[in-house]
């Protein structure tokens, strides 16, 4: 068995330094080639259907083909084929079998994607945001931050999403990125902190993308983050644009933003700067503050949210992904199964909105955070809702997490949460939002999604 392993890693390298060769010479020129290849690195006949649709959706339609043809054409070469090595090759490719064997074993699921905060210092006080209820003192230590990262990998975890407080006022994790020169990184971030000399390691790393948070355009972004936010936060996309780093867009919709957001001008904006896609967040109560409830989308807002998304995805040469309204896609929820959080007081978390934990890292291995009752009992239990729309065990099927907590013992970690499992006055409020979406969620279900979502993806 070891020879066999042995073989089909040599004969998956050389298949993965053909594609990086194609992609360092003419690879706008040689996509049919690379797509060809890279049939050759995956036996699962799921990874070759999604294969499959990417390469049609290349080759038939003209938006995709443009967009795919942006990034070949207008990315730094070493960026570029990092994207390819880091992100598709190790993270799903090489560590997607090594992620299944825990599951096979011991029916321990392994996350696609670890998020984690290693400190919850910021320079902006954006209103609602839940970094605000945690202790700006709460730093983890950066050879924990390290170990954890370290320990990620050797679970088969190669993406990390590194989120705060602001991730650039940490300049280690310049060297952690480029310590873990095979893993692929997003930071989070408001882009105050970015300069010439950030913007030049990065691209000397190759191995990050990170997402600018823009709220919309001027007035929306500095009503929220503060004044002169939406300025430097287009200095920041400069830098990286005129480098040829990778980089998106984080928009938290609210009820006051989201016309702005979802906006032919803003997106078309966001392109122009050299923006390659968008991450929409549903405001979230986390903090569980009565104006928090005020900033929350509407029922027909967030239902507008979605089909402006796939609008945008459809017909522009950008990428577009609704945390929410894309469920369907991936199978309902996605917290403990596909992702989770280690936040600044290396409480494990299932979601970043999901503030409840069983595990401190403080002396543990990551793998117990798996193996623990409360993340198992999760996976068990998805989809939450046949209805794949409404995917959230908090704002959809608002007793799931009341119900789990008190079967695995998972204790809230701040005060939102701990309001959203003992304050009646909290639950009747995020219930009857969740009514009001219902039948939203039913028309678009039945009307887009034809009723059924990705079933296979579901359980993870």
């Amino acid at each position: 068995m070891e020879l066999k392993d042995t073989l089909e890693k040599v004969a998956k390298q050389t298949v993965i330094n053909k594609i990086v060769g194609y992609l360092d010479k003419n690879p706008e020129e040689n996509m049919d080639k690379i797509f060809s290849a890279i049939r050759f690195l995956t036996k699962d006949e799921f990874a070759l259907s999604q294969i499959d649709f990417v390469y049609n959706y290349y080759k038939n339609d003209k938006s995709k083909h443009d967009f795919i043809q942006n990034i070949l054409k207008n990315t730094d070469k070493k960026c570029l084929k990092k994207l390819f090595t880091n992100f598709f090759a190790n993270a799903n490719w090489y560590a997607g079998p090594k992620r299944q064997k825990y599951l096979d074993k011991e029916n321990t699921g392994i996350p696609f994607v670890m998020l984690i905060s290693p400190s919850m210092r910021c320079p902006l006080h954006c209103k609602g945001c839940y970094a605000s209820s945690f202790s700006k003192k709460d730093d983890i230590p950066p050879e924990e931050v390290d170990r954890i990262i370290g320990e990620a990998r050797e679970l088969g975890i190669y993406y990390i999403i590194i989120l705060g407080g602001e991730p650039f006022f940490n300049d280690y994790l310049l060297d952690i990125y480029e310590k873990y020169d095979d893993m692929m990184f997003t930071p989070f971030t408001s882009g105050l902190l970015l300069t010439d000399k950030i913007a030049d390691r990065l691209k000397k790393c190759g191995n990050v993308i990170p997402m600018l948070s823009v709220e919309g355009f001027e007035k929306d972004t500095d009503d929220r983050r503060g004044k002169g936010t939406y300025k430097k936060v287009l200095k920041a996309m400069d830098l990286l644009n005129e480098r040829g780093i990778l980089f998106g867009v984080s928009s938290a919709v609210t009820r006051t933003n989201i016309n702005a957001v979802v906006s032919d001008e803003f997106t078309d904006m966001l392109i122009k700067k050299g923006s390659k896609m968008s991450w929409y967040f549903l405001f979230m109560p986390v903090n569980g503050d009565d104006n928090d409830f005020d900033m929350m989308l509407t029922a027909q807002q967030r239902d507008l949210l979605g089909k402006r998304c796939r609008e945008i995805r459809d017909s522009k040469q950008y990428f577009t992904i609704d945390f929410f309204n894309d469920a369907p896609y991936i199978g309902g929820c996605i917290a403990g199964k596909y992702y989770f959080h280690v936040n600044s007081k290396e409480d494990v978390e299932p979601c970043v909105f999901s503030h409840f934990s069983t595990v401190n890292l403080k002396g543990r291995h990551l793998i117990d955070a798996f193996r623990d009752p409360f993340f198992k009992k999760l996976r068990s239990i998805q989809p939450y809702n046949k209805n794949m729309l409404r995917p959230c065990m908090m704002i959809d099927n608002t007793e799931v997490i009341r119900h789990v907590c008190k079967e695995t013992g998972a204790k809230p970690d701040d005060l939102g949460a701990e309001k959203m499992l003992t304050d009646p006055i909290f639950h009747e409020k995020i219930t009857k939002s969740a009514h009001e979406f219902i039948p939203y969620a039913e028309k678009t279900w039945k009307d887009v999604f034809n009723e059924k979502g990705n079933d296979k993806l579901s359980k993870g």
